[in-house]
């Protein structure tokens, strides 16, 4: 095919990308071998203010010399600004075989995102409800105190990486204070559920955790 018929298949498809992606994007065609004159098609220009005859950018004219056209065909999501927007760009190379001859180019105006994004920062400054440097985490979803216990329980074990019937008396015991130091012996049923995972009788949980607190004392 000739390099006027492979551009005029893109040029086609610049409406149809235009209206599918909406009025935040600018979307044009280059002819890379006319650069001071490159762009052949254009839909959304008043974001840039180019119109059919302007020229290429320097971004554009570095890639058709530099080859990166040789190694892929694309690039997506970079960084541009022009007329006090900030877009995010992506370039498809057109090819004629091994040969550059236009680009297909969409830019999208984020100028919109970036400005909403700039007033959910203020408020969230304003009623504090920006992210702490805490590491407590509260899981608001009701559930049944038995699962919060056997799963409490289960983390604690998992942590030691060694399964209860393996563990030895030491082993057991600093799951047990583990547990305690997170306020979960204290809750209802615990000593029952603890006991049941470690293989170990209730009676033996009291005394790990009378022994833990007689050496506390001392």
């Amino acid at each position: 095919m000739k390099n006027e018929e492979i551009l005029k298949i893109y040029l086609e498809m610049v409406p149809f990308i235009a209206q599918f992606c909406g009025p935040s994007a600018e979307v044009l065609v280059h002819d890379v071998t006319n650069p001071e004159h490159s762009v052949i098609a254009i839909a959304n220009g008043f974001h840039s203010g180019r119109v059919v005859g302007s020229p290429m950018t320097e971004l554009a004219k570095a890639i058709a010399t530099s080859g990166e056209y040789k190694t892929k065909d694309f690039i997506t999501n970079y960084e541009g600004t022009g007329k006090g927007k900030n877009f995010v760009s992506s370039t498809y190379f057109i090819k004629n075989e091994d040969q550059l001859i236009g680009f297909l180019c969409i830019n999208r105006d984020i100028s919109a995102l970036t400005n909403f994004k700039s007033m959910l920062d203020t408020v969230e400054q304003q009623f504090n409800l920006s992210a702490s440097d805490t590491e407590v985490k509260e899981n608001l979803d009701t559930v049944p105190i038995g699962e919060i216990l056997s799963t409490y329980v289960s983390t604690a074990i998992q942590k030691t990486g060694i399964p209860p019937k393996r563990m030895t008396p030491a082993e057991k015991t600093d799951v047990v204070l583990d547990l305690a130091d997170q306020g979960v012996v204290g809750m209802k049923g615990a000593i029952k559920e603890i006991a049941s995972q470690l293989d170990i009788s209730e009676p033996t949980i009291y005394r790990y955790l009378h022994k833990a607190s007689s050496e506390e004392s001392r």
